[in-house]
């Protein structure tokens, strides 16, 4: 995994996302400033500094453009290596991404014994979707990693809650100081947090002395217990607001650490706070530049936007959207061990008390990326192939026979066919994915046609996000040197520093445009006008990166 993330990483131009939040951390350490970037707190932003710090990048204090300007400005307009920069932008993302992989090991051997572990690691490991955003400098991967975090370290509570509740309540305001978007899972760890306070208060009193009434150590009867729900309320609730506590103490540590003095304006782009959207966000109890941002999302759901699935172009957004990228951008085998792992955290005694804690926030999470406005990529669930890893390891158990042999009651010869199967899944999705290689961003697993159809099923960052245009580079000075090129680029890298000399073929007329035409597969997925006609009337020629397609005309 990390040889993959590192050389996807080396090979990659800049993503659409990825300037603006390298810019920004740059801002960040050097004016601790909290201007740029709002929308997002700051924590994704101060891990990918600590590559940054390494690279010594010239920008000059008191940048007053947009973020987007900023990005360009850092890159390509201050003298600086853009592949140099953003390579030590992206290392610390993968770092933490190797690091969660051993809580997902970690979660799923607590569940199903080391083997169910190796297998959850290995689904992990080769997942498309985590190489592909834990090898970016963006915070999609850091977010559902603390998250995952925080839910493994719930789970451990139930045995030792005093040292892993404030660690979990630290690691879920992780995950919500790196994305707005983690709040979606408060309400449900809360409660997990109290259902593991209780489980591990019930293992200490259940059974002890005098706990039934019977004679203490004394000899004595012991006094009247208080009713067992009495008794487990406090505990609980105590062990939900010290989780509550630690994590929005983690959010307000993010913003000081970029300002100590927390210096804040308000910028023009905050909308009215109006409605219970509004009051609601008035009521948290983070920094104001926090529920600023969180404004500022609600107006980016509410600013219209476009969405393509399965070859149609769209306005708004779909309900579907989501369940139907993952069906094209998860291989089968981990698709089918996903859906074994549920079953088994269902339907297996001994394993139904972690149904909560893996299928709850995984649902809760889902659910609400579901409800947004943006259809733009799967990269908005990137836990789910965390979580449901960890899930997988159930399926091991039950093919194993560990803790379900009461349940299966076959024969031992019997209990071979499952771990085959097991076996079987798990060699196919890491053969999927290998075969990827290096082009994880536009993965799609065989059913769907693989990498090089996922753009006739899905766009943006599920398979073009600007990240092929040094490839593209390589390709033109190669295949076809000195032939007029035009271009339709979606991205945020400046051709023009790669050495492509091109120009818009949407700005003249059609009968102009000869040669090679050039345009991201994502501009074809919602090609209007004078590009669709364009590219009905051009021949296509090869692909780039499954990212780009070459015309000629």
């Amino acid at each position: 995994m990390a040889v993959a993330m590192v050389t996807t990483a080396v090979r990659q131009t800049p993503t659409i996302d990825e300037p603006v939040y390298v810019a920004t951390a740059e801002v960040y350490r050097r004016e601790h400033s909290l201007r740029f970037n709002p929308e997002h707190p700051p924590l994704g932003k101060l891990v990918i500094a600590a590559g940054t710090a390494f690279a010594d990048a010239r920008l000059e204090p008191g940048f007053d453009g947009n973020q987007t300007e900023l990005g360009r400005r850092l890159l390509y307009e201050s003298g600086n290596d853009p592949g140099r920069l953003m390579l030590l932008a992206r290392l610390p993302v993968i770092a933490l991404t190797l690091l969660f992989g051993l809580v997902v090991f970690a979660f799923a051997r607590d569940l199903a014994g080391a083997l169910g572990g190796l297998v959850a690691l290995a689904l992990y490991a080769f997942s498309p979707d985590v190489i592909a955003h834990g090898s970016l400098a963006t915070l999609d991967a850091p977010a559902a990693g603390f998250l995952l975090t925080s839910v493994w370290l719930l789970w451990r509570a139930r045995r030792r809650p005093l040292l892993c509740l404030p660690l979990a309540g630290a690691a879920l305001g992780a995950a919500v100081a790196t994305k707005m978007s983690m709040l979606a899972a408060v309400p449900v760890l809360l409660p997990l947090a109290a259902l593991s306070t209780v489980v591990r208060y019930r293992r200490r009193t259940d059974g002890g002395p005098g706990s039934d009434g019977s004679p203490t150590a004394s000899g004595r009867p012991a006094a009247s217990p208080t009713p067992r729900a009495a008794r487990l309320l406090w505990p609980a609730l105590l062990a939900a607001a010290g989780v509550a506590l630690a994590g929005i103490a983690v959010v307000w540590a993010s913003y000081l650490a970029v300002d100590p003095r927390l210096r804040w304006t308000a910028p023009a782009s905050v909308p009215d706070a109006h409605g219970l959207r509004g009051q609601l966000v008035a009521l948290l109890p983070f920094p104001e530049p926090f529920r600023d941002g969180m404004l500022i999302q609600f107006a980016f759901e509410d600013a219209g936007w476009e969405g393509f699935l399965f070859g149609r172009h769209y306005s708004g957004s779909l309900w579907y959207y989501l369940p139907a990228a993952l069906l094209v951008k998860t291989p089968l085998g981990a698709l089918a061990l996903w859906a074994a792992g549920a079953v088994a955290l269902v339907a297996v005694p001994r394993l139904r008390a972690a149904a909560p804690y893996v299928l709850l926030p995984a649902a809760v999470l889902l659910l609400a990326a579901m409800s947004g406005d943006r259809d733009l990529g799967v990269r908005y669930a990137v836990f789910l192939p965390m979580l449901l890893a960890v899930a997988a390891a159930g399926a091991v158990a039950v093919a194993s026979g560990a803790g379900a042999a009461a349940a299966l009651r076959t024969r031992a010869r019997w209990r071979r066919v499952p771990g085959a199967t097991v076996a079987a899944l798990l060699l196919f999705a890491a053969v999927s994915s290998l075969r990827t290689f290096p082009y994880y961003l536009p993965y799609a697993n065989e059913a769907f046609g693989g990498p090089s159809n996922t753009h006739r099923h899905l766009h943006d960052s599920n398979v073009d996000w600007g990240q092929d245009l040094g490839r593209l580079a390589d390709r033109l000075r190669e295949r076809y040197p000195g032939e007029r090129v035009w271009l339709v680029y979606k991205g945020s890298g400046v051709p023009s520093h790669y050495g492509i000399e091109a120009s818009d073929p949407r700005k003249v007329q059609p009968s102009r445009v000869r040669g090679l035409l050039v345009v991201s597969n994502s501009a074809i997925a919602k090609a209007e006008g004078r590009l669709a006609a364009l590219v009905e009337s051009s021949r296509a020629v090869e692909q780039v990166g499954h990212s780009i397609t070459v015309f000629r005309r």
